[in-house]
């Protein structure tokens, strides 16, 4: 068993766009200009952000944090995203997501540039995505894609399971896997809630990646022998020996499944850090094509 150490990864990732960011200095040009909207102060969601602020100073890109109340209205919302689209030295920027029940999430996703879509969650994205033509892919899922090059797993011809359906991980990823292309060509099953005799399911999967939000869901008698599981799931379970309270855990029971693998990603310190990796190589690339 070999464990796919995404924190590593996503530093070596931060690494190689910090000498991009030096060389367009030496060059005398723009440096990457991220700005992250947090609605409210959801301790996870503020969590997300300091980390991705954080990331861009190590990498020399300027960013910008806007803080609103979780009162603030929707139209407000709306404006403060069309002042940012109309400013250029924003590259790109993403809201961070759950918002206020009061806010439609679909309102503000599709008010976003889709040229300012760093998160890659605009309807021209994902359909752009779909065509595999270029467009910046979901940050997640983009992520996970750079695990599986990076060590090298073989993906042409694999069987892909993928359990949660989200717009956010599964759906994208399905898509992702099954396009002609390395990491790709797999043929993917994808599950969800609905899904009868899931464990039959993930059995056939040679490749497992798992995007439900139900802590521990995926046990050993679920995989079979060698198989490579991608664990996307973050979940707080109470835990009174730890300090805060908490253990986070993801979706698959890692003690019992990780001696069956060939790779596992281990939660926290798997997907996670890949997430705020892709969105800074996106970021990145918005730059990139603005100099074109």
């Amino acid at each position: 068993m070999q464990l796919i150490d995404g924190k590593a990864t996503a530093n070596l990732i931060k690494e190689e766009l910090a000498l991009e960011v030096n060389k367009l200095k030496e060059a005398g040009k723009k440096v990457p200009h991220l700005v992250v909207v947090l609605v409210g102060n959801n301790p996870a969601s503020a969590s997300y952000v300091r980390s991705k602020v954080k990331s861009c100073e190590k990498v020399g890109f300027q960013s910008t944090l806007l803080k609103l109340e979780d009162t603030v209205s929707e139209m407000v919302l709306l404006s403060e995203i069309q002042r940012l689209n109309n400013d250029n030295d924003v590259d790109g920027f993403m809201v961070q997501l759950p918002l206020p029940k009061h806010i439609s999430e679909q309102k503000v996703t599709e008010a976003i540039l889709p040229e300012k879509d760093v998160d890659g969650f605009h309807p021209t994205n994902l359909g752009r995505m779909l065509l595999n033509l270029p467009s910046y892919l979901p940050a997640t899922p983009y992520g996970i894609l750079q695990l599986l090059e990076r060590y090298k797993i073989e993906t042409s011809g694999k069987h892909c399971v993928i359990v949660g359906r989200s717009h956010i991980v599964g759906s994208p990823m399905s898509v992702l896997m099954a396009r002609k292309s390395n990491p790709g060509n797999c043929t993917v099953t994808l599950t969800h809630s609905a899904t009868k005799n899931i464990k039959e399911e993930t059995l056939r999967a040679d490749i497992l990646i798992v995007a439900l939000g139900r802590a521990e869901f995926i046990t050993a008698e679920m995989v079979k022998e060698g198989v490579v599981v991608i664990d996307v799931g973050i979940n707080r379970v109470e835990d009174s020996s730890k300090k805060n309270g908490y253990a986070l855990k993801g979706d698959v029971k890692f003690d019992e499944v990780a001696p069956k693998c060939s790779f596992i990603t281990p939660v926290p310190g798997g997907v996670g850090p890949m997430t705020v990796a892709s969105l800074m190589k996106n970021t990145l690339d918005a730059v990139m094509k603005n100099e074109e």
